[in-house]
């Protein structure tokens, strides 16, 4: 990498007022915001050039976190150094995780409204197809062998058994290594493909509600999450449903939702979360604990990045996590379709949105605004 910043410098102002503008403006997903960025800074601002762009874009999907958020970080790292990289990721972040947290009170509030039902209810099927779609699209891309096709399916199987997240992606790479293992030598393997069982027979008790813990719970998240930002739905279902039992299904759906109609990183999920949890400072801590390792990592990363890219060893680990977290965000998609595909007008709408996605390029934001008003308008009189 270049030291960009040093050659070409921007006012941090300049920098807060660009994020901030991308974090309002910015819908369609973690896709369509890189799309976004690259015609902010290499076409229109000239920031960066095409390979620069490109080669904090493979950095960001080197590490873990949202891919879209840390490119952000990334660039204002490049420009400014490490107060450019705390300023552009903050100015990124901040406006959909205040809009987040006034739909969550209002959610609070009205929620239980037939009104407001009527549009989540026609808004969840949406949320399903573009899981869908997104599936579909980055699955041609990372099952690039039969060898991680295999690993997807085992990885599947892994989920279905309820094995962590955490375990299951720490397999898939395990497993994608396996040819350049045996090229070494075959010992010391079965004690590493061994990891794949641990910590499975966890008990499934109910957990206190703690600040501390909500906060802990999604730093660890943050910090393991690989892939698309869809693959969050499976940790926070694992952890906030299955271990703490702080969340309902119905409420996850929404959450998802919320993350989706929104601009900016769909990892605001959390702070809708958060609220739901712990009100304003649950909020709070939940989008710190999950954009938090999105920063470290990038500023510890961007010096050494250049060399991980490079490594036969990262490359083939990277394709198994990968995966993994295709399969992960496949079972979660399953696992929530039983709760959001519940009658004839939400299958209706889950397979005619996934139609048009497969067909048209259009922003999921304007499938999922136009959603909640056929719901809204199904529950107030035409169902």
């Amino acid at each position: 990498m270049t030291d960009t910043h040093q050659d070409n410098p921007v006012r941090l102002s300049e920098l807060a007022l660009a994020f901030l503008k991308l974090g309002t403006i910015a819908f369609g997903g973690p896709a369509a915001h890189i799309a976004i960025m690259e015609a902010e800074f290499v076409r229109r601002r000239k920031w960066l050039t095409e390979a620069e762009f490109l080669d904090r874009l493979g950095a960001a999907n080197l590490i873990p976190g949202p891919s879209s958020t840390e490119l952000a970080i990334f660039v204002g790292y490049t420009k400014r150094g490490v107060l450019g990289l705390l300023v552009a990721g903050s100015c990124f972040i901040i406006p959909a995780a205040v809009l987040v947290s006034l739909i969550a009170m209002a959610y609070v509030r009205y929620g239980s409204l037939p009104q407001v039902a009527g549009i989540l209810y026609a808004i969840k099927p949406v949320v399903i197809a573009i899981i869908a779609q997104a599936l579909w699209n980055l699955a041609r891309t990372a099952v690039k062998t039969r060898l991680l096709a295999v690993i997807g399916l085992i990885a599947m199987v892994l989920s279905l058994l309820r094995i962590d997240p955490l375990v299951v992606l720490a397999a898939a790479g395990v497993l994608a290594a396996l040819p350049l293992l045996l090229e070494k030598s075959f010992a010391g393997i079965v004690t590493i493909s061994g990891i794949g069982l641990a910590g499975t027979g966890a008990a499934t008790v109910a957990v206190p509600v703690s600040l501390l813990r909500l906060f802990l719970s999604f730093l660890k998240i943050g910090a393991a999450v690989f892939g698309s930002g869809y693959v969050l739905l499976a940790f926070l279902r694992v952890e906030f449903i299955n271990k703490l039992h702080w969340l309902t299904e119905k409420q996850l759906l929404d959450a998802v939702a919320v993350g989706q109609f929104t601009p900016g990183p769909v990892f605001t999920t959390a702070t809708f979360i958060g609220y739901l949890v712990a009100g304003m400072k649950g909020a709070v801590l939940a989008t710190l604990g999950i954009f938090l390792p999105g920063f470290l990592l990038v500023a510890v990363s961007g010096p050494v990045v250049g060399k991980i890219r490079r490594s036969r060893w990262a490359g083939t680990v990277l394709d198994g996590v990968i995966v993994g977290s295709l399969a992960l965000m496949a079972v979660v998609a399953w696992q929530l379709a039983t709760t959001a595909v519940v009658g004839w007008f939400t299958a209706i709408v889950a397979l005619a949105s996934l139609a048009i996605l497969l067909r048209f390029k259009i922003s999921s934001a304007w499938l999922i605004a136009g959603a909640g008003l056929l719901g809204w308008a199904f529950k107030a009189g035409w169902g």
